[in-house]
């Protein structure tokens, strides 16, 4: 039995996978040591392919390290797995709920698994209930339940039983932000009452900051090791944020920092403004032509900050990242290229969206936001012609989609939440097939694909299976084939899910240039921070719009005119919050509701 050593120690661990169509093998884990202290809450952080997922199977005993030694809980985990097992929660990224079971069956399922009896399930039941605000709806089948609830589902069936050490594989991957403040409060409940040893990954860096230690992996290395503030010290005194001139979109000014690797670290949009890391050396000159007089004032370093420090140093140098291969076109800003008004989807007596209504511009980067189960991915897939409307009007390029799906959709491109491409074909035949199927033949499909390889920096990852590429590359083959046919309007559904903040500063780079050069695009996220680089966002919840407008527009909807420069996760919270807490003071009658509700303080 474990003492009251180390929670996990680790020495020298290598792990070494063969990809097929890959000559070399990946090297997932590469000589890492570490320790978690116990009673600790600790993350794992690290782009794409780090190594994070691979850490805590071999934590869980579910595969063997090729060299070193790992102990969790004081027993080798080589040796006796299900030892370990016996005394561990494991939650991976994709958790097996049963959909066609009800909550209180899937509890019980997990329960007769690990063999937990009938009185102290019935304990821990009453326990679970209450942290996660399920008790409600226990006779519900788990396939009926938001992504939020599912979640929250998963880890309460991960602890039917009392756990000496929770693993968490990116728990609050595809959740809304209310949602994943609440999945936070559980687990901090968990290590503050239950004293519970956490070790979970993530690629949201607020979270990592609830930490007591962050563990930072790149290529299978571990590179740095602290508490949450001694990663923000790599960031110290470089961090700054800038306000760009009326009329520029914060992306703009971005994009060109971030095409200035020579002087900046990273740039990101938030409240309106930019912030940025500059290198330690860069010229004052430099930074002066590129902010072209755009008032920067310094501010405090976050974790994320630190982490993206990190990363660049991993890079070979300044300026081999790859730039966007499309080109700014004068596209006519004011064609409407998407109509809809009054639009309604009703699946038997459930509406799933209510009488909405609005219009998306050429060129314009629109944002489709909500809680999970609002309402937003049915209405993201009227708009790309997957579902039929139940009633009113909706056109896309120019096409009405109650009469003529077909035809809009050869128009359009899409890129899934989940990877819905071949997993079992190379990148090369994933091109080849959607290629052909876009009407795509001879030196025009040959000259796109290698178009694409070079923008989504997949040259020499042709041969390679697609399913066992790492997530970033997959979300870029999708990205890559959805555009092989140069659509007018590209629909991306969650496609940073999951990503790393330096995969979705290169993903939001090329969604930049591509509406630049007159490509609309229509995006659902979870990360408040990629409404910043939308024009216009609409939020919904319970199939009602609630705000529609700029980012601006919205966090003053939010707050007031003065608290224009609330965090948009903020924002948002307080948005759907109000409209819950109004639905539940009165329901008026569905012919005196307003079809959205109106910008408070728009005209400031």
């Amino acid at each position: 039995m474990a003492g009251t050593g180390p929670a996990l120690a680790g020495r020298g661990l290598h792990k070494r996978f063969q990809i097929k169509g890959v000559a070399a093998p990946v090297r997932a884990l590469d000589d890492v040591s570490l320790e978690v202290p116990a009673g600790t809450l600790t993350a794992l952080v690290g782009p794409d392919g780090a190594g994070k997922t691979t850490l805590l199977r071999l934590a869980a005993g579910l595969m063997r390290a090729d060299e070193g030694a790992l102990q969790v809980l004081g027993i080798d985990v080589a040796k006796d797995p299900q030892a370990v097992q016996d005394r561990i929660s494991y939650m991976p990224q994709r958790f097996g709920l049963y959909e066609d079971l009800s909550v209180q069956e899937n509890l019980d399922l997990y329960a007769d698994l690990h063999g937990v009896g009938r009185a102290a399930r019935q304990a821990r039941y009453a326990r679970l209930m209450e942290m996660t605000d399920l008790g409600r709806f226990t006779a519900r089948p788990a396939g009926k339940l938001s992504g939020g609830m599912k979640q929250k589902l998963g880890l309460a069936c991960t602890l039917v039983r009392s756990p000496a050490l929770l693993l968490l594989d990116e728990p609050t991957v595809g959740v809304d932000p209310l949602s994943r403040r609440e999945l936070w409060q559980i687990v901090q409940q968990l290590v503050d009452e239950e004293h519970l040893s956490v070790i979970v990954s993530t690629a949201y860096l607020d979270e990592a900051e609830r930490c007591a230690q962050v563990f930072v992996l790149h290529g299978g290395k571990l590179i740095a090791r602290g508490s949450p503030g001694e990663i923000r010290d790599n960031a110290r005194d470089l961090c700054f944020v800038a306000t760009p001139p009326r009329g520029t979109a914060p992306r703009t000014l971005q994009a060109r920092l971030l095409d200035a690797p020579a002087s900046i670290i990273d740039a990101v949009p938030q409240g309106g403004e930019v912030r940025f890391i500059r290198r330690p050396h860069a010229p004052a000159g430099a930074l002066d032509a590129l902010l072209a007089g755009a008032p920067a004032q310094p501010v405090a370093a976050r974790l994320e900050d630190g982490f993206m420090v990190l990363l660049r140093a991993q890079q070979a140098a300044p300026g081999e990242h790859p730039q966007p291969a499309t080109q700014p076109v004068a596209a006519d800003t004011a064609e409407v290229v998407i109509q809809v008004k009054d639009l309604v989807r009703k699946f038997g007596d459930f509406t799933a969206v209510a009488s909405t209504s609005f219009d998306v511009r050429r060129g314009e980067i629109f944002g489709l936001l909500g809680p999970n189960g609002a309402g937003k991915t049915t209405t993201f897939r009227m708009l790309c012609g997957l579902l039929p409307a139940s009633s009113g009007f909706l056109q896309v390029a120019g096409v009405n989609l109650r009469t003529a799906r077909a035809q809009a959709r050869a128009r359009i491109g899409y890129v899934s939440q989940k990877f819905a491409l071949y997993g079992n074909l190379t990148v090369a035949e994933n091109l080849q097939f959607f290629g052909g199927a876009y009407g795509l033949r001879g030196d025009r499909l040959q000259d796109r694909i290698r178009t694409v390889l070079r923008q989504f920096d997949l040259v020499g990852q042709e041969g390679a299976t697609s399913g066992q590429l790492p997530g970033g590359f997959k979300q870029r083959l999708a990205m890559a084939t959805g555009l092989l046919h140069e659509p007018e309007i590209l629909f991306l559904d969650e496609p940073t899910s999951g990503t790393d903040p330096l995969a979705r500063r290169e993903f939001w780079r090329r969604i930049t240039a591509l509406a630049a050069s007159g490509v609309t695009v229509i995006i659902t996220t979870h990360f408040m921070e990629e409404a910043e680089y939308c024009d216009r966002i609409v939020i919904q919840d319970a199939g009602k719009l609630l705000a529609i407008g700029t980012p601006r527009e919205v966090r003053v909807q939010a707050g007031s005119a003065a608290d224009s420069r609330l965090s948009m996760e903020d924002a948002f919270i307080d948005i759907v919050r109000h409209a819950r807490e109004a639905g539940q003071r009165s329901t008026p009658p569905a012919r005196d509701r307003a079809p959205a509700t109106p910008l408070r303080g728009a005209s400031a």
